[in-house]
């Protein structure tokens, strides 16, 4: 796997020689940040060493190279989710890469479900922390050079970038909510009494994405920030039917607003 990783970081780094202070993953529908990447560099997931390939609509598979509020960034637009067949290690074999090329923070974004009742439709969450139920990417042989084989993730989101987030949320005038997102393995939707138990496990929002990556990257020492958009409500607090395409057309909805609180966060960050 490490060799992968190297090979795959070596080819990214060949088309975009830049010094990378932020990696950026956009979910479901919310690639509208991936049009303000400056002088962007576009490489296509299916061209990278081992590079897993999107297969979900909504996803479209290209990495982006360049600079966004004068920050070097490098851009996912689309992610893999351990529903499409892949294992918890490929699905985060991207935060490998990101560690080859020494990126030092993650943003991480995607579209969740909320279970909160004081949350609307369109809503932005901020993740302050999260309850996994997706088989563990460290799963498997260990590499020392990744960090501990068991990482402490007591801490697992960046309080300090959840204050910048807090700081350029309140500057755009967006109400931001927080809470804990429940990781869940997918592809279907959570049961009645599955959404029930989230709830009383203390989750605020379910998504099919984000733990995984947030576990790799935190073995590794990155710093997260990450991001849930509200595309939909359980229907025990007054939500409605729920498919993909709703689910798609509130993430587009939302992605200009989540956008521009992702350029405000940048924008405000002494350390890139």
């Amino acid at each position: 796997m490490r060799r992968k990783a190297r090979e795959a970081a070596r080819f990214i780094r060949e088309k975009c020689n830049l010094d990378f202070q932020w990696a950026i993953i956009l979910g479901s529908g919310l690639d509208l940040l991936s049009e303000e990447v400056e002088s962007p560099v576009e490489i296509d997931y299916l061209s990278i060493p081992h590079f897993p390939h999107s297969t979900v609509p909504g996803h479209k598979g290209k990495l982006l190279c360049g600079t966004i509020c004068a920050k070097p960034v490098l851009v996912m637009s689309g992610r893999f989710h351990y529903y499409e067949g892949y294992e918890s290690q490929e699905v985060a074999f991207p935060i490998r890469v990101f560690q080859e090329l020494e990126i030092p923070n993650l943003l991480t974004t995607n579209a969740a479900g909320g279970l909160n009742s004081s949350f609307q439709v369109g809503d932005i969450m901020l993740v302050l922390d999260h309850i996994n139920f997706i088989p563990s990417p460290l799963r498997g042989a260990f590499e020392p050079e990744w960090g501990e084989r068991f990482p402490d993730l007591f801490q697992a989101y960046d309080p300090e970038l959840q204050k910048l987030a807090e700081t350029a949320a309140d500057k755009l005038g967006i109400s931001l909510k927080k809470g804990v997102l429940a990781g869940v393995p997918g592809p279907q939707f959570e049961t009645k009494a599955e959404l029930k138990a989230l709830r009383i496990l203390g989750a605020d929002a379910v998504g099919m994405s984000i733990t995984p990556e947030t576990i790799v990257a935190r073995q590794m020492g990155m710093k997260v920030l990450a991001f849930s958009v509200i595309t939909d409500l359980d229907p025990s607090i007054g939500g409605g039917k729920i498919s993909h395409e709703s689910v798609l057309s509130v993430s587009r909805k939302t992605g200009f607003k989540l956008a521009q609180l992702i350029k405000e966060v940048l924008s405000i960050n002494e350390s890139g």
